[in-house]
């Protein structure tokens, strides 16, 4: 059994975004329930409904954490049911919410060497003392366990078409990288899920990890690839911060209508994506395309 709680199901900033004055994100201040507010992307994943681990730490984890019952102290006066975090890049949003887990609770940090370098090259994460957090470098495309014994997992991370972290990009010389992002495969021996937060393309890799999947969650960061242009939000196509879009030539609908998944469901919702209105003629159409929209607190169990 594997059971999937979607902590976050935003894209960096959240939704509404802190400082945004766009429609959708008056609409969800102002509480609109078919635009409702989303935190940033991140899971939680359990073999047993008592051992959890993480899928990245989002800069949003606390509130997330105390809106997840499962994720609750269950036990003595200081206690998680938190076992290990696994992360899929090194960006913000996907590692600024290791700094609320600093507090003495052992845990098993899981990433590859590259991402593991990004956090030793900032010594505010140190702050995650070594006495109470292990980190395992992971070699790509090898699998490791999470946990052991009744509800053990299975987890793969393995190479996505990607970018180096924003605030690297001054730094490194290529902007292009299939090591800096990853994607998470977990399985229990019986069924597979499949974890990808950010995609520049789908190639062979990722195209046999997510076939034959039981449940895919995918990079649904931006509709169109010049969303953010055309808003007047940013100079960058989707596919220049490392990002497919949703529709489209060579987008996420169509990359996905051959391939064999079971279930399919888009996370990592930019704020200026339509699709985040649930009334939205785009919802409309992803949903006629088969796939589902990820919210905070959707629950998913194989």
């Amino acid at each position: 059994m594997i059971s999937i709680v979607v902590l976050g199901a935003a894209a960096g900033g959240g939704f509404p975004q802190w400082n945004s004055n766009a429609e959708r994100c008056r609409r969800a201040r102002a509480l609109d329930p078919a635009c409702p507010p989303q935190s940033q992307a991140a899971l939680a994943v359990s073999g047993n409904g008592v051992d959890w681990f993480l899928l990245n730490a989002s800069p949003d984890l606390r509130q997330q954490i105390l809106a997840t019952p499962a994720l609750h102290p269950a036990e003595g006066l200081r206690s998680s049911p938190i076992r290990g975090v696994i992360l899929t890049s090194g960006e913000v949003d996907a590692i600024a919410g290791l700094l609320c887990l600093r507090e003495r609770h052992h845990f098993s940090l899981f990433a590859t060497t590259q991402v593991l370098d990004v956090l030793r090259a900032n010594p505010i994460f140190d702050a995650l003392h070594p006495e109470f957090v292990s980190r395992h470098p992971c070699a790509p495309s090898l699998p490791f366990a999470l946990g052991n014994g009744a509800g053990a997992l299975q987890a793969t991370l393995f190479p996505v078409p990607g970018k180096v972290p924003l605030f690297l990009e001054n730094v490194r010389a290529q902007l292009n990288s299939d090591d800096d992002v990853s994607g998470v495969e977990i399985s229990d021996g019986r069924k597979r899920m499949v974890f990808i937060p950010g995609c520049a393309h789908i190639d062979d890799v990722v195209r046999a990890r997510v076939s034959g999947a039981d449940v895919v969650l995918f990079d649904g960061t931006l509709w169109e690839d010049n969303e953010m242009i055309v808003a007047g939000l940013g100079p960058k196509t989707g596919r220049r911060m490392g990002h497919m879009p949703v529709q489209g030539p060579g987008g996420t609908l169509e990359a996905f209508e051959t391939l064999p998944v079971g279930r399919k469901i888009l996370i990592h919702l930019n704020n200026s994506n339509p699709i985040l209105d649930r009334g939205s003629s785009e919802q409309a159409a992803v949903r006629a395309a088969g796939w589902d929209v990820a919210f905070d607190g959707m629950e998913i169990m194989l």
